[in-house]
Order: C-alpha cells, then sequence, then structure tokens
C-alpha cells in the first residue's frame, strides 16, 4: 500500500529585519517583498530627538545667563568693596586731621612757654608733643617740611609775605604758622594738610 507524502510546510517569516538577515532564495514571496528603508527613523524618535535638542539649547541658553549674572555680580561686589574703602579711608583722614588740631595746640603751648621754656612742665608738654607725632606717624601721617623750602603752592598755604634782605630768601617759607602733614606710606604721599606759611619777598 503506497502512502501519500506528507505536504511540506513552508513557513514565510514576513518579518522585514528578519527577512534582511535571513532571507529565503527559494522564496518568491521574499524575493519581491522590499523591506524599509533602516535609515529612515521612525516619526516619534525624531520627535524626540527635536525636543532633545530645544532643550539643549535652553540649557546652554540658562547657562550663559548665570555666567553673565555671575560676572556682573562680582564687578557690583568689587565696585562695592572699593567704595567702601573709599568711604573708610576717607573717614579716617576727617579723624586724623581733628586731632591735628590738638596737635596745633599743643605746639602753641610750647611756643608760648616763655619763662617756663626748659622746666620739667614744659619738657613734658614736649614729650606729649612727640608720643603724639610717633603716633600719628604709626598711621602713616608725618610731617611737612615747610621754614627754609620753596614755596609750593600745592602743598603750603601763604597767608602773608615778609620783607627780605638776601635774594635766596624770595619766594622761600620763612616762617610757618601751622604744620602741613602728609598721609601714605614714604614715596606715595597724599597732601593731609597744607602748611600755613609766611613767604619771603625781597625787597
Amino acid at each position: 500500500m503506497n502512502e501519500k507524502p506528507e505536504p511540506q510546510l513552508r513557513v514565510i517569516d514576513r518579518r522585514w529585519w528578519a527577512q534582511r538577515e535571513a532571507p529565503d532564495e527559494t522564496s518568491a514571496e521574499t524575493s519581491t517583498e522590499t523591506p524599509p528603508d533602516a535609515g529612515v527613523k521612525p516619526t516619534y524618535v525624531e520627535e524626540l530627538e527635536r525636543q532633545l535638542a530645544e532643550r539643549a539649547a535652553e540649557i546652554q541658553s540658562f547657562a550663559a545667563e548665570h555666567r553673565r549674572a555671575l560676572d556682573e555680580f562680582e564687578q557690583a561686589r568689587a565696585r562695592i568693596r572699593r567704595d567702601v574703602s573709599r568711604e573708610i579711608e576717607r573717614a579716617r583722614r576727617a579723624v586724623l586731621a581733628d586731632m591735628l588740631d590738638v596737635l596745633d595746640n599743643v605746639d602753641r603751648a610750647i611756643a608760648a612757654a616763655g619763662d617756663q621754656a626748659g622746666t620739667p612742665l614744659h619738657r613734658g608738654v614736649e614729650l606729649v608733643r612727640d608720643q603724639f607725632l610717633a603716633a600719628l606717624e604709626r598711621l602713616g601721617v608725618r610731617r611737612l617740611p615747610a621754614l627754609g623750602e620753596p614755596f609750593d603752592a600745592t602743598r603750603h598755604e601763604a597767608i602773608s609775605t615778609a620783607p627780605v634782605a638776601d635774594p635766596l630768601q624770595d619766594g622761600v617759607v620763612v616762617g610757618v604758622v601751622k604744620e602741613g602733614y602728609t598721609i601714605g606710606p614714604g614715596g606715595n604721599e597724599d597732601l593731609l594738610r597744607p602748611a600755613t606759611v609766611v613767604v619771603g619777598a625781597k625787597a
């Protein structure tokens, strides 16, 4: 008895990636199917990439704004620090200038000693004056040389002139009414108070 051969079953995988990886050359259907282009991205992927690019651009913009804000803050802080330093220095100089008036009175007391010159009291006042000057010098304040110096309008304030016979004394400070002072480190001093002087004038 002859048995009929069982029909062979053929399974065709129509998934495009399966066909791309293992094409069935003997299948007519496989040979006629054209798999989708693998280089074409699905729409939702393109949308995600677009959104990602937008977010990246926003992050770059925020970062740039942050850097600008930091720069402005640092500049403002430096400007405030400079302004505060200037105000502190201005106030310090004003206090020191007020102290100079007290020193002027000490100098007047020494000059008015008369018969008391050389007494312990007179010498004690001189020591106080010297101590005062030393304290001011530690703060950067120094007396401005004036007597015998050529008159300098930027450092001296003339209140009168005195006739002099010597031509070399013409235009020279021959008297100091009030001492002048400078402030600041040596070689870079500012005028704290000009010296009030009498200037020689050739008769």
